[in-house]
Parts: structure tokens; C-alpha cells; sequence
């Protein structure tokens, strides 16, 4: 009987060409320890922000999930506002060496709604830990309401028009970035709708990815104690 072979890689390098030939949008897999590719974006804030400009800092990039069907992840502007409120109180940009970047897979007119619907995301939450009629709720809506209460413990309101969006959040209309690294999805956790599979990476002051967190489920997020931890080793190790 005649051996199989397997194929050689130089046949695999070129399957892999003829499958995603030059100016396609081949996924590309991020590794721990190598460089994250860089890209230019656009602000909502204003001007473009590019990666590779930012070496010498260390980087927290940030890709929310965005939509959830028909409306936008209340989880997703709870961890900008939480984050806005750590930054006011201990600095953490010049503390850490550190810029924050979050990434949305929309056009600029969607992420200004994005932006804009804060103080209404934050109702959303606030009525989930606190529903009318508590003595009557459902066995199911009681549990929600003591999750939500133990995931978003803090409260935060805003006034539209007063938003403090400290940190960039860039405009990734064409999907270029989020399709590259594999974020980008149109099913994800029970929901149908154009949206990133939330995922954070921390980056060296070299652009080096150092931590990678890919969500499989809303609620599997780090919470920020857990990152700094892991910046603050950077840091130190600098």
C-alpha cells in the first residue's frame, strides 16, 4: 500500500496564498510574545490614531462587543464608565505608562450613538438592580437582579451632551482591523447582529502582546484589578 504524505509547507504556504491572496481580509491570528500589526483609525474624539506611534507607552486595547441584536451591550458602557472613574481617581495612564484604545466595528455615526446613549445604558443597568415590585419578581428576574447587582456594584450617571470619553475610541467602519484579528462576527452568545467578539490585549512599550483575553460568554470578562495586575508587572519589569 502506498504511504500518505503529508503536504510540505512550502504546498501549504501556497494553498494558503491561493485561499487568501494579497488585499483579502485573511484572518490573522494574534500570539502572546510577538507584535501586535499595526493600524491607523480614526477617532470619534477627533484625528487618527496609529498603533505603532504609541511605542514607548504601553497599550490596553479594548474591542467591546457593541450590538447585542437591536440595541448596544449595557456591560460593554458599564466598563468604559468604570474605567473613566479609575482613571479620574488614580491616574492610571502616567501611573502605568499607558495609553487606552477601544476599537467599534461601525461607521462614525454609529459610534457617536454609541457615545451619546450613555446615560440611557446606564438607566437600563440601574433598573435591573433596583426593578420595581421586588417582593412580587419572578424566581429568574430576583437571580438577574442579584447579578447585576453583584457585577455592577458602582453607579454612574451621565447628562447628554456631558460625557467624559477620555479614552480614544476608534472607528473601525470598514472592519479592516476587527475581521484581521477574527473578531468580527455576526452570531455570538444568543444574539444576531454586525458586532466584535469582546476581546482585550495588553501591549509593551515595544507593541509586543503580552496578554490576550478572548470572550466566550458576556460575563467571562476581567475585571480591571486582574489587567492592572498584569500592566503593572510591565511596569515593574521595564
Amino acid at each position: 500500500m502506498k504511504r500518505k504524505t503529508l503536504p510540505s509547507a512550502l504546498t501549504l504556504v501556497t494553498a494558503g496564498m491561493l485561499l487568501f491572496p494579497v488585499g483579502a481580509r485573511a484572518q490573522m491570528p494574534i500570539i502572546v510574545g510577538q507584535p501586535m500589526p499595526d493600524f491607523t483609525l480614526p477617532a470619534i474624539q477627533g484625528g487618527d490614531v496609529t498603533l505603532s506611534s504609541l511605542k514607548g507607552k504601553n497599550v490596553l486595547l479594548i474591542f467591546p462587543r457593541g450590538l447585542v441584536g437591536d440595541h448596544w451591550c449595557q456591560i460593554c458602557h458599564y466598563q468604559y464608565a468604570e474605567l473613566v472613574e479609575l482613571e479620574k481617581e488614580f491616574g492610571l495612564r502616567e501611573k502605568h505608562n499607558l495609553e487606552i484604545l477601544f476599537v467599534l466595528p461601525y461607521s462614525e455615526e454609529m459610534v457617536q450613538d454609541w457615545v451619546d446613549v450613555f446615560p440611557e445604558q446606564m438607566e437600563v443597568i440601574e433598573g435591573w438592580k433596583n426593578p420595581p415590585d421586588q417582593e412580587n419578581l419572578s424566581e429568574g428576574r430576583r437571580r438577574w437582579m442579584q447579578l447585576a447587582s453583584s457585577y455592577f456594584p458602582k453607579r454612574f450617571t451621565y447628562e447628554a451632551g456631558n460625557i467624559p470619553v477620555p479614552f480614544p475610541i476608534l472607528v473601525d467602519a470598514d472592519r479592516e482591523v476587527s475581521q484581521r484579528l477574527g473578531l468580527f462576527t455576526t452570531s455570538w452568545d444568543r444574539a444576531d447582529a454586525e458586532q466584535n467578539i469582546p476581546t482585550i490585549f495588553i501591549l509593551d512599550a515595544e507593541g509586543v502582546v503580552q496578554f490576550k483575553y478572548h470572550s466566550q460568554t458576556t460575563f467571562d470578562r476581567p475585571g480591571y484589578d486582574y489587567l492592572f495586575k498584569v500592566i503593572d508587572r510591565l511596569v515593574t519589569s521595564d
